[in-house]
């Protein structure tokens, strides 16, 4: 598939007759929850089947857009007393129009490669926090390739963003607004830090400096696939009884654990199976949890920005496989049950009086997380509801990132409640895992 690019321009927010276009002068300081997130570009990636609008729809849509959510026309910037802001200026976005030299079909579905660095613009070195590009393939389907800034929002907030986007495309008003006051998360006198946030959302520069060296002595980048797997939704149900099948003493109510939970589970185990680790090693897994649902007053949905904290199951490798599925998910679904409300309290309390030397432990700069893992999930994410006039898209998915153990999960685009899953591992690992990612026993392997 070879793509040429035939124009790259910036665009700017479009303000209808009967809005004053507002200041360029003015800023919005970052939060404490946008301070600790990912400092990167975060690309994906839309395919639409014929008929689809054209790219002047397109653009004029994503500018109507941008009037209402301005942050990403914006630029990350400083204020007076050098703290980090969204400079509110107006300098817009960069769009680029592509054409590919063959039909979708050809290249569908798309498998995770460097081929899909094509479809969007780079990530590198980018001061415009949001880059859109637009590919025309012969056959008239259009792949929309879409970046942002991860410092600006999270993916439940840019998710409502490309929503807001159709929206305008089709002529409609955008609905829900956004809610843009990020100063709402003021920290409590005198500050009551109830848990231990120094090795958890942030760490020393030092240790970050020792993880750096540990990892360029370890494993070359060249050896990592991205490693694609299908699960049904039978195979879903059957994990997800197997998952919950020892909880009766453990899970309050005796609620089954979700799909997500027990799918988790299942890839932290096949995985550190994959690996070869020893069983005395310590693993854990980056898990995001959204505050808008754990702070009380509850954050509306309509919150725009970032609004995540982490939570870190850990486990000796020898007990994660010797003890049967449910160990695992119980570990998971009690890691995120303490993110709650006293610990996001917390963290806001601690982010407003950290020591200087510290600094987030969010690092997309970092290629091999092995023995830890991160799932990033889509499932509750809206990003098939961006239409631009003439339908849903065909598919989505994440661009190509080989961050060994960096997963991603989303809703496949079957539409029929099966789920993508998309797994960085080292070529050496991934025999193992194919052989045993969709067994329900692993030690039966």
């Amino acid at each position: 598939m070879k793509v040429k690019t035939e124009s790259s321009k910036i665009i700017k927010p479009f303000y209808e007759d009967n809005i004053i276009p507002p200041s360029t002068r003015t800023y919005i300081p970052l939060s404490v929850f946008d301070k600790v997130t990912y400092e990167a570009q975060i690309a994906i990636i839309y395919a639409y089947r014929p008929p689809t609008p054209p790219n002047a729809a397109i653009q004029l849509g994503l500018q109507k857009a941008l009037a209402i959510y301005r942050e990403w026309a914006g630029r990350l910037g400083k204020d007076e007393h050098d703290n980090p802001v969204i400079l509110l200026n107006d300098e817009g976005v960069r769009f680029v129009e592509a054409s590919a030299d063959s039909t979708l079909d050809k290249v569908m579905p798309f498998k995770p490669s460097a081929s899909l660095l094509n479809l969007h613009p780079s990530l590198n070195n980018v001061v415009e926090l949001v880059q859109v590009q637009v590919t025309r393939f012969t056959c008239g389907s259009l792949v929309v390739g879409f970046t942002a800034h991860h410092t600006v929002a999270d993916g439940h907030s840019t998710s409502n963003f490309l929503v807001a986007w159709g929206q305008a495309c089709r002529g409609l008003g955008i609905n829900p607004l956004p809610l843009h006051d990020r100063t709402i998360f003021n920290p409590r006198n005198p500050p009551l830090i109830e848990y231990e946030h120094k090795g958890t959302e942030f760490m020393s520069k030092s240790v970050k400096k020792e993880n750096s060296l540990n990892e360029s002595t370890h494993h070359v980048t060249e050896d990592i696939v991205v490693h694609k797997v299908h699960f049904t939704v039978e195979f879903l149900a059957k994990l997800k009884a197997k998952a919950s099948s020892m909880n009766n003493n453990n899970n309050n109510n005796n609620k089954p654990y979700s799909t997500f939970e027990s799918l988790v589970a299942h890839l932290w185990r096949a995985i550190t199976k994959a690996r070869g680790l020893s069983g005395f090693e310590t693993t854990h897994i980056r898990i995001s949890v959204n505050g808008r649902m754990r702070l009380n007053p509850r954050v509306p949905n309509e919150y725009f920005g970032n609004l995540v904290l982490w939570a870190f199951p850990t486990s000796k490798v020898k007990d994660l496989l010797r003890e049967p599925l449910p160990y695992a998910t119980k570990l998971i679904h009690d890691a995120v049950t303490k993110v709650n409300n006293n610990y996001f309290r917390s963290f806001i309390d601690f982010a407003n009086h950290k020591e200087e030397d510290l600094i987030p432990t969010a690092d997309m700069s970092k290629h091999i997380l092995c023995p830890n893992l991160e799932v990033d999930s889509w499932l509750r994410f809206p990003f098939y509801d961006l239409d631009f006039g003439t339908g849903c898209p065909y598919m989505f998915m994440p661009s190509y990132f080989p961050t060994e153990g960096m997963m991603f999960l989303l809703p496949s685009f079957i539409g029929d409640g099966s789920i993508d899953a998309f797994i960085p591992l080292f070529q050496d690992n991934l025999p193992t895992f194919k052989k045993i990612c969709y067994s329900l026993d692993l030690l039966e392997n």
